[in-house]
């Protein structure tokens, strides 16, 4: 118990083959048969009945139709949240308040993306009332708005021409060592250089990919975890914050947010960035791996260009990130499968990209709205 709360852990991770659905697009691929795929192999990886899942949160499917296909006809708490990124990881801040609540104790969390087949494109689909003012100017898309907002950042901290091609490179080092990422051929700092421009200053190699692909998580208590088939992943601490505007831009690159949140994180949880083993940050675009390490105490504010240069962010680096790929190489389960990769190191499981002695691993989203979870692996 903590502050007379239950204790929640992380006790099943799925995932599809991003890789290989990657590989075959197909007009007629289901987001919700994604999810139920993803759905599946979380449960017989927690080891637990499906009949004991109580609640069922939903993005990007609809929970109506996950119930027909799953059979979890009787939830007693049922969500649908929208098909945006920062979406994942309040899911978990939602399964983790209802569990330490006791409103339930078992919680699926289900994600499914048909995009690449459908051919879903990010930006340009209309919005509310100050969509038609951006678009005359060029801001069509959430990309746009990071570029915006990186060329203030590029400006006042004197970030040079290649200060990103660190984060794109290191996604590319870690997908190759993971058999189901999209994009494992690594990339070079030319071939970054030399990658065609989006929305400048942002280049090809700095922006999310479009995919397919489903994941699924399993939370519950700590106590019902320990008896499950894997060492259990406690959630140590879990905050959100909003920084809501009708367009993505924040003047302080979503600082206070950020702030904000890690101080309620690292309170709760007794760890600091110091800590962190290793650190899963939402990448839709190369710059939030900036604005969040800055947002979150791992860098000083206007540095943390020169600290995914210098301090090491591989696999044997002081602070591994994104050991999985990230959005730009391993998928875009927009925040997800970031997830999965957390709890994956956690439990010791990731083969060649393990990070060594990982006990400890920070989630982080900087965006409009701003997450992030303290995980810890726990012996059974």
């Amino acid at each position: 118990m903590t502050n007379g709360l239950r204790e929640v852990a992380i006790v099943g991770v799925g995932q599809t083959d991003h890789g290989a659905l990657h590989a075959v697009r197909d007009a007629e691929r289901d987001d919700h048969a994604l999810a139920a795929r993803a759905l599946a192999a979380a449960v017989e990886d927690a080891g637990l009945d499906k009949n004991e899942i109580e609640g069922l949160i939903c993005a990007r499917v609809g929970y109506h139709r996950m119930a027909d296909i799953t059979g979890l006809h009787s939830a007693r708490a049922v969500f649908d949240l929208e098909g945006s990124g920062r979406m994942s990881g309040v899911a978990v801040n939602q399964a983790v308040a209802l569990i330490r609540s006791g409103v339930v104790d078992t919680v699926a969390l289900v994600y499914g993306n048909n995009g690449r087949s459908v051919k879903m494109k990010y930006g340009g689909e209309g919005g509310g009332p100050t969509v038609s003012y951006d678009e005359m100017y060029g801001m069509t898309s959430p990309g746009a708005y990071v570029a915006m907002m990186y060329q203030r950042y590029a400006q006042l901290y004197g970030a040079p021409e290649d200060a990103l091609a660190p984060i794109a490179i290191n996604n590319r080092r870690h997908a190759e060592l993971n058999p189901i990422a999209v994009m494992r051929k690594q990339i070079s700092r030319d071939d970054y250089l030399a990658s065609r421009m989006i929305a400048e200053p942002l280049r090809l190699y700095d922006y999310c990919i479009i995919n397919d692909g489903g994941v699924a998580l399993i939370l519950t208590t700590m106590e019902r975890a320990k008896d499950l088939r894997h060492r259990p992943v406690r959630v140590a601490a879990t905050a959100a914050t909003a920084n809501l505007t009708n367009f993505y831009t924040s003047t302080d690159l979503f600082g206070a947010a950020c702030a904000d949140v890690a101080d309620r994180v690292y309170t709760e949880s007794g760890f600091q960035p110091s800590d962190m083993n290793c650190l899963q940050i939402y990448d839709n675009f190369t710059p939030t791996v900036l604005f969040t390490l800055e947002g979150f105490g791992h860098a000083e504010r206007g540095t943390a260009w020169q600290w995914v240069r210098d301090k090491g962010i591989g696999l044997d680096g002081g602070r591994p990130i994104n050991t999985a790929g990230g959005h730009t190489a391993e998928s875009y389960m927009q925040g997800w499968a970031h997830h999965v990769e957390a709890v994956v190191q956690l439990r010791g499981d990731a083969g060649p990209r393990q990070v060594e002695d990982c006990r400890v691993a920070q989630y982080m989203c900087a965006s409009p709205i701003v997450t992030s979870h303290v995980l810890v692996g726990e012996d059974n």
